[in-house]
């Protein structure tokens, strides 16, 4: 008995998704493979890197915000001394 046009069709779908599978599957592992070894220390020294450029950026906020508390502060004894 012949099979259908729809069997072939559905054997060829199925066959390219387990050889997609099969394909995903290898580069995982390829990519496993090509992660360094040291994985930690490079964690380590991307947090460090990470920490510092916060720090920086902190310390870029604190300027203009100290300004400003100076600023907002004589301007808080100046309303006060008008007041009097």
């Amino acid at each position: 008995m012949p099979r259908g046009r729809s069997t072939f069709t559905k054997r060829k779908k199925e066959q390219a998704r387990q050889q997609k599978q099969r394909d995903k599957a290898e580069r995982r592992v390829q990519r496993k493979q090509e992660k360094p070894e040291g994985g930690v220390v490079d964690s380590v020294d991307e947090m460090r890197e990470l920490r510092e450029h916060a720090e920086a950026q902190a310390a870029l906020f604190r300027v203009g915000f100290e300004e400003e508390d100076s600023e907002a502060s004589s301007t808080e004894d100046d309303n006060q001394d008008s007041e009097e």
